[in-house]
């Protein structure tokens, strides 16, 4: 189970695993939101944490009744 730390002032989504961050990191204007990066380091790959990422990051968006936008490939898969 990974736990995802949401660091506000850094506009991102995180899960740290032996040192290293998966991220999926935003960008955030009035009620606008943009997520525009998605990144897990290769030997955590295909463990499902970027798709935790990106739905832990785009129900908290939904929650603050943001316009949600993701320029971000992966991230623009869960939009459709």
């Amino acid at each position: 189970m990974v736990d995802v730390i949401h660091e506000v002032a850094a506009q991102k989504f995180i899960v740290r695993q032996d040192g290293k961050e998966a991220v999926l990191a935003y960008r955030l204007e009035d009620q606008q939101i943009d997520f525009y990066s998605t990144f897990v380091p290769p030997e955590f790959r295909g463990q499902g944490i970027a798709e935790k990422l990106v739905r832990t990051g785009i129900a908290w968006a939904k929650d603050q009744s943001f316009h949600i936008t993701a320029s971000c490939w992966y991230a623009a898969k869960f939009l459709k």
